[in-house]
């Protein structure tokens, strides 16, 4: 058995330079080759990456996509490419035997997600999407606060936010406002992320009900249609368990979450990228009300939970422990049908979210 994962790079988004650095820090991964829509492209990249953070033998440049996928030195490949044209890449790199970690949302609906899953299951490679914080150490510390009945006790609402302030430049020219490249805007680039935390809260459980708003759209001037520049949405869990959630391209950096139960609330203030240092937190909380008489006292019982783990650029950050377990899948020929599985149930839920607000009605999930 090798212990290096050959990685390939299909296109030169900004996020895949974090992530050439996250399979530089692995320990069992290498940048073998990058390929873009042109040779020079490729290089530069290559280049720019090559001087913050060195591999000792320099990945080659591939003039087109195809060029990448037809090497025998590339064992799995990274794909941030649009949501637009991101389906037909993972199929084509699954037929040529490629491991695949995509970028989110997926696809542009379930449709193509459960094509893009059946590929990947005839060629039998692994498939994963580029959630980061499904990696991080803070997950199980934190379903072990959720699970010990005592501090939060029985999960009766959830809540998320994941926004940011676009700049003008933003809503003029990114992708993220193209109907073709990015269908679902703020929806999938950022309800991917909080639709996912709730199904992780709910143990993977699917809503049976969810209700959609578009509270703002738009779309840059060659977009045929606006996509969503803001968005809300409830979802309706059996057991009395409800989730809420808010996106936006219009409101600055927030991407908070909180779990409230029965006997006390969980909340983090950096769900998906976690602050800047060598720690990541969350915090739990439990309110009693003393009432003595006259005196009216709201007691705060406030605890902070630490988990020792770099918030980027390191070998104990989120975005490494991606590519160092998803490279184990590939070295160790053990391929995990989990990673599917949830991002296509991520692509379910927020199927059902756009239909909703479309349809301006709420939609029954079937299970």
């Amino acid at each position: 058995m090798s212990d290096i994962c050959r990685w390939g790079i299909l296109g030169s988004a900004h996020i895949a330079q974090k992530n050439w650095k996250a399979i530089r820090n692995s320990g069992n991964g290498i940048v073998a080759a990058v390929g873009s829509r042109d040779v020079k492209r490729a290089k530069q990249f290559i280049d720019l990456c090559q001087a913050d953070c060195a591999f000792p033998t320099i990945p080659d440049a591939c003039g087109s996509y195809e060029e990448l996928l037809a090497r025998k030195d590339i064992d799995a490949v990274y794909i941030p490419l649009p949501t637009g044209i991101r389906k037909e890449w993972v199929v084509k790199a699954a037929q040529a035997g490629k491991h695949i970690v995509c970028e989110k949302p997926c696809g542009a609906d379930a449709g193509e997600v459960r094509e893009m899953l059946d590929a990947c299951h005839r060629a039998g490679v692994q498939f994963m999407d580029g959630v980061m914080f499904m990696h991080s150490d803070r997950l199980p510390a934190m379903r072990q606060v959720l699970d010990d009945g005592r501090t939060v006790g029985n999960i009766k609402r959830i809540a998320s936010q994941f926004s940011f302030l676009a700049p003008e430049e933003f809503l003029k020219g990114n992708i993220r406002v193209s109907s073709e490249l990015e269908p679902l805007g703020c929806l999938g680039d950022l309800g991917w992320y909080t639709i996912r935390f709730s199904l992780w809260a709910m143990n993977y459980k699917l809503p049976h009900t969810v209700t959609g708003r578009i509270l703002s759209q738009h779309g840059r001037s060659d977009s045929q249609r606006p996509v969503p520049t803001e968005f809300s949405a409830e979802l309706l869990f059996d057991g009395g368990v409800s989730a809420s959630f808010y996106n936006s391209f219009l409101t600055e950096h927030q991407c908070w979450a909180n779990v409230s139960g029965t006997k006390g609330y969980l909340y983090l203030q950096d769900f998906v990228l976690p602050f800047f240092g060598n720690e990541v937190e969350f915090f739990t909380q439990q309110t009693f009300a003393n009432m003595q008489v006259c005196d009216f006292n709201i007691e705060s019982h406030h605890r902070r939970h630490a988990v020792v783990e770099y918030a980027t650029s390191h070998p104990t950050s989120q975005e490494t422990k991606l590519f160092r377990t998803f490279a184990n899948c590939v070295l160790t020929k053990k391929v995990d049908p989990f990673w599917g599985d949830v991002a296509l149930k991520t692509q379910i839920v927020m199927d059902a979210c756009l239909a909703s607000a479309i349809e301006g009605k709420p939609v029954t999930i079937a299970r």
